[in-house]
C-alpha cells in the first residue's frame, strides 16, 4: 500500500527528469550530478536528490563513482528516442494536471470535470488559452502515437479502402503510419485549425503527396467522401451525446460501403488489472468522456447510424471498434 501511495512522488521525480533534459545528457555516458547541474543550472546538492531517487527505481543507474548513467527506462525520456514519452512524462507534471487529479474527490461526488471547476473552461478551451500547454499536449499524443499506431496499422486490413479521414488526428502519425503501409491511400488528416497548423513538418511530410489537411468543428460535419473514417481516442474523451454528433457527422460523410474505425481501449470486467480502468478514471478528472465496453460501443454505433461488426484488438492497449452504415 505505501509503495502505491508514493506513485504520485514516482510520477512526479520522473516527470521532472524529463523536464530537465537529463536522459538526453546521459546518452553519451555517466556524469555526476555536479556535471549535469553546471550543464543545466541547477542546484548540484537538490539534483543530486532527484537522481538518487529516480537511480532507485530504475530509471537512471547510480555506479560506484557516484556518476549517473542511461538505463532502458531512462533512454526512452530522451528527445531523440523513437519511439519516446518524454512530452508524455512532462505533461504529467504540468500544474493543470496535478490539479486535476487533487479534484478526484470532486469529479466523484458531482460527476463533473475537476477543468472545468479549477479554470471555468473545458481542457480543450483552456488548450486554446495556453499555447505551451496545448504544445505540451499535442507532443505527448504523439509520444503515444508512435507505440500504438504502427500496432493498429498491423492489425486493420486497409484492402478495398482507398480513401480515408482521420477525424481529430493531431499532427498525423497514426494516418502517416497508415499510408506508408498501404501506398494505394489517400488521407485527410481533420483537426481544428490550431493543431493542423503543426502537420505540414510533422509526421506526414513524407507522404503529403497523398494527403490534405483541413479544419472544422467535428461535432457538426467532417470532410466527406471518404472510403473510411478513423479516430482514435476521441470518442473517449466525450460523453454519449457528444460521440453520436461525431458518429453522425461521419454517417453523413461517407461513401456507401465505407467504415467506421474507433480506436480506443475496451473495457473488459474483472478484477484483473488493466490500465484501460486508470485511464477510464483520468477521463472522469478531464475531458469528461470514459472508456466504453463492447456492448456501450454497439449503443453507441446504433444511435448514431452505425452497425458494429467487430471489435479488432492490436498488440498495443487499443482496439479498433469496426461499424458499417446501418
Amino acid at each position: 500500500m505505501l509503495q502505491m501511495l508514493n506513485g504520485a512522488a514516482v510520477a512526479g521525480a520522473v516527470s521532472c527528469l524529463a523536464q530537465l533534459g537529463i536522459p538526453d545528457l546521459v546518452e553519451a555516458g555517466p556524469k555526476s550530478a555536479e556535471e549535469l547541474a553546471c550543464q543545466i543550472g541547477a542546484n548540484p546538492q537538490a539534483l543530486s536528490r532527484l537522481l538518487r531517487a529516480t537511480a532507485c527505481v530504475g530509471v537512471l543507474s547510480e555506479g560506484p563513482d557516484g556518476k549517473f548513467s542511461e538505463t532502458p527506462m531512462s533512454a526512452i525520456l530522451r528527445s531523440n528516442a523513437r519511439p519516446s514519452l518524454r512530452a508524455f512524462a512532462i505533461m504529467g507534471g504540468r500544474e493543470w494536471h496535478g490539479r486535476g487529479w487533487s479534484h478526484l474527490e470532486y469529479c466523484v461526488r458531482t460527476g463533473k470535470q475537476a477543468i472545468d471547476q479549477i479554470y471555468g473552461a473545458h481542457i480543450f478551451e483552456y488548450f486554446g488559452q495556453h499555447p505551451e500547454e496545448a504544445r505540451i499536449f499535442n507532443d505527448a499524443m504523439t509520444d503515444i502515437s508512435m507505440i500504438d499506431s504502427p500496432a493498429i496499422a498491423e492489425a486493420y486490413n486497409f484492402d478495398g479502402i482507398h480513401s480515408i479521414v482521420d477525424v481529430g488526428g493531431g499532427h498525423g502519425l497514426l494516418l502517416a503510419t497508415i499510408l506508408q503501409r498501404n501506398p494505394h491511400l489517400r488521407g485527410t488528416l481533420f483537426d481544428l485549425q490550431r493543431v493542423i497548423d503543426g502537420a505540414p513538418d510533422g509526421p506526414l511530410k513524407s507522404v503529403m503527396d497523398r494527403c490534405t489537411l483541413a479544419s472544422g468543428d467535428l461535432f457538426s460535419s467532417v470532410p466527406a467522401g471518404a472510403d473510411a473514417y478513423i479516430m482514435k481516442h476521441i470518442i473517449h474523451d466525450w460523453p454519449d451525446d457528444a460521440c453520436i454528433k461525431i458518429l453522425r457527422a461521419c454517417r453523413k460523410a461517407v461513401n456507401p460501403a465505407g467504415k467506421l474505425l474507433v480506436v480506443d481501449h475496451v473495457i473488459q470486467s474483472g478484477n484483473h488489472f488493466a490500465p484501460s480502468k486508470f485511464v477510464d478514471l483520468q477521463m472522469l478528472i478531464f475531458p469528461g468522456g470514459c472508456e466504453r465496453t463492447e456492448q456501450q460501443f454497439r449503443d453507441l454505433c446504433a444511435s448514431s447510424g452505425w452497425q458494429l461488426t467487430r471489435i479488432i484488438p492490436t498488440a498495443a492497449a487499443d482496439s479498433i471498434a469496426e461499424a458499417v452504415p446501418a
